[in-house]
């Protein structure tokens, strides 16, 4: 137990060195947070400039991990993801030069933005922690994580993500306009320059890991599983969903609220922790049908509807 609050000190740590940075926006930073360690992907989807980059940059910094960022255009071809061959005219041999992905933390800057075959070169590198190329599979770093930003409102020479990739990011995250006050304390803190500057790194790739195991190590009653089974089931049945969740989200929950549980200091997880992260876990996982989108139904509300039929099961935590 002593050493499960250790690593827990250490995640409020991360957060402590982030939110010198990034303001006001805690809860989006947990979420963030709570896929990393339960060795998930996260895609950020806003508009530009409301710190989407300045966030993952932060706490990449804070948890000491090897961090590279991929700025996406028509033109970043899939080796630049995966790494290529080269020939050495002094050895006289083919040597592999490492691609971006090689890497812990892997920020894939507005990834709609990159043509279909340069997305697909991330699938196996997300799914299975490890890259193809001429026929040989490298390893990545363990932890491996992609967090992808795109624009929610500019479509114009974009590619979008097939509903195959959006199905392999654990969270889909909107990071929203700070308040007025947020937006003076992020102004009155850069005055002498970026405060980036003096985020400390509080962990490394080392000790992530044993977060990350450690999390997934969390008790989760057989209640809470059959809770997430539920509603998983509910997004098939619903009239207004043509395509409802797979059996890789059902999973992805689980990690997630087992994760979510441990950056909340707690070593079980509650229903309420599947409550808070069936929207951001589930919302880009489904496709509405024909007649919803024309009466201009929302997924957030088709998803509220379904978390309020569901039974909440009881649970206590010891």
């Amino acid at each position: 137990m002593s050493d499960i609050r250790e690593l827990q000190s250490r995640v409020d740590a991360i957060i402590e060195q982030t939110e010198k940075v990034v303001v006001g926006k805690r809860a989006e930073l947990v979420l963030l947070l709570s896929a990393m360690i339960a060795g998930g992907h996260v895609l950020i989807e806003d508009v530009p400039g409301v710190g989407k980059t300045t966030m993952v940059s932060a706490i990449s910094r804070a948890a000491g991990l090897d961090f590279h960022r991929a700025q996406f255009t028509p033109d970043v071809m899939a080796s630049d993801i995966t790494g290529f061959n080269m020939y050495n005219r002094a050895t006289d041999k083919f040597e592999f030069r490492d691609g971006l992905a090689m890497c812990n933390l892997l920020l894939a800057d507005e990834i709609n933005r990159a043509s279909p075959k340069t997305q697909s070169a991330l699938l196996e590198a997300m799914e299975e922690g490890s890259v193809t190329v001429d026929g040989k599979t490298y390893t990545l770093p363990s932890p491996f994580i992609v967090i992808a930003t795109q624009n929610p409102s500019g479509y114009v020479g974009t590619y979008p993500l097939p509903e195959a990739q959006l199905d392999r990011f654990s969270l889909r995250l909107s990071m929203g306009y700070p308040t007025e006050a947020e937006e003076l304390s992020i102004l009155t803190g850069r005055r002498e320059g970026n405060p980036i500057s003096s985020v400390t790194a509080v962990a490394d790739a080392a000790m992530m890991k044993k977060i990350i195991d450690a999390a997934a190590g969390i008790r989760m009653d057989v209640a809470v599983c059959k809770y997430i089974v539920s509603l998983i089931h509910a997004t098939r049945k619903n009239p207004s969903i043509s395509l409802g969740a797979s059996p890789r989200a059902s999973v992805a929950l689980m990690r997630l609220a087992r994760a979510y549980a441990f950056v909340n200091g707690r070593d079980y997880v509650l229903p309420e922790d599947v409550s808070a992260l069936f929207l951001p876990a589930i919302s880009h996982r489904i496709i509405l049908s024909q007649e919803a989108r024309i009466n201009r139904e929302s997924k957030t509300d088709i998803l509220r509807d379904i978390l309020a039929s569901v039974e909440v099961p009881y649970v206590t935590g010891r």
